[in-house]
């Protein structure tokens, strides 16, 4: 059984009943859909967000998807926990047609995920079964796939086990990044979900249930989980600095006799062959334009960093600037 894929020529004029929808998303992925069910024959008649962020740090920070609904004048729900009484009854007064979520960020019950009269549907940044989790987009990249995509998937009470509606692929490039990608498959997901949509309400899509055993699963990340594992091969080492970019950000500390330890985030590199025995973490290369480091296996020549409270510049500017030697330790 195959599943459909968008086709560039799709119009949303194919839709010919409005839903009511209500869509739950935060972030960069979900935009893109938000903008796009707005801008729909269908109706959205809220949206579910994560709540504001508060206290130091968060004062510069603005959900876009909430300033989109604002304009539209789409009531906005933002529970810190949606599975509590108050927040069920509110979604249940809304009286949607579909739920549609996009990188969320809670668990939904069975109660709410069965709540519209078409149930709820999913925008994963994955191909399922593969990366079922929190983060797989970094995990597409940290794992080396030539390829990733959207799945659009009901929602089930198990994470990210539901049939699958609709599939769209596309490429990894050799030096996106997590956040290069993001970029593409947010771009890539309106289209699928929209036609997975009129699909669905017309029921002519095809359920298609995951090969569970093929399936992977990937959890959430923390800042700790951006350190550089200089013990894995210099090929695992790349894909963790494009793996990690932007967020948590791909570090190490970089140790010098009589200087206190730099951290600094190495944003490029290029893994090199290499038979010298110094221990893995260890600068073994130095030239004007950039230094190579020890890996598991093989090494990396660096060729751009981001020292701390500097910005992002190229190795050679760092080097200008700080003098690295042969045998300096990168942990």
């Amino acid at each position: 059984m195959r599943l459909f894929a968008a086709h560039p020529a799709f119009s949303h004029k194919v839709v010919h009943l409005s839903l009511r929808i209500v869509f739950l998303g935060t972030g960069k992925l979900a935009l893109p859909v938000f903008a796009a069910l707005c801008d729909s024959p269908h109706d959205v008649v809220g949206l579910v967000t994560q709540p504001d962020r508060t206290g130091p740090g968060h004062h510069r920070h603005r959900n876009p998807l909430k300033e989109l609904a604002a304009e539209r004048h789409i009531p906005v729900l933002q529970p810190v926990r949606i599975k509590t009484p108050e927040a069920v009854a509110e979604l249940r007064a809304l009286n949607a047609d579909l739920f549609v979520v996009a990188a969320y960020g809670q668990i939904l019950s069975r109660e709410i995920l069965e709540m519209p009269r078409l149930g709820t549907i999913n925008v994963h940044a994955s191909l399922l079964p593969r990366h079922r989790g929190a983060t797989p987009i970094h995990a597409a990249i940290l794992h080396g796939d030539a390829e990733t995509g959207i799945t659009i998937i009901r929602l089930v009470p198990e994470l990210d086990a539901g049939p699958m509606l609709a599939t769209v692929r596309t490429p990894i490039g050799p030096d996106e990044t997590t956040g290069a990608l993001e970029e593409r498959l947010a771009a890539l997901a309106p289209a699928i979900t929209l036609e997975a949509i009129a699909r669905l309400e017309a029921g002519t899509i095809r359920e298609v249930e995951q090969d569970h055993a093929q399936a992977t699963h990937v959890g959430k990340l923390d800042k700790p989980a951006g350190r550089i594992p200089w013990t894995q091969p210099a090929v695992e080492v790349e894909r963790h600095l494009r793996g990690m970019q932007p967020w948590p950000g791909p570090f190490t500390q970089l140790h010098q006799p009589d200087k206190p330890p730099l951290r600094l985030q190495i944003l490029r590199g290029e893994p090199v062959a290499c038979d010298d025995p110094a221990a893995p973490g260890t600068i073994i290369a130095v030239d004007p334009t950039q230094f190579t480091v020890r890996c598991g296996d093989g090494a990396l020549r660096v060729t751009q960093v981001h020292p701390d409270g500097k910005r992002p510049m190229p190795a050679a500017d760092f080097l200008r600037g700080r003098v690295v030697h042969v045998g300096d330790k990168c942990e």
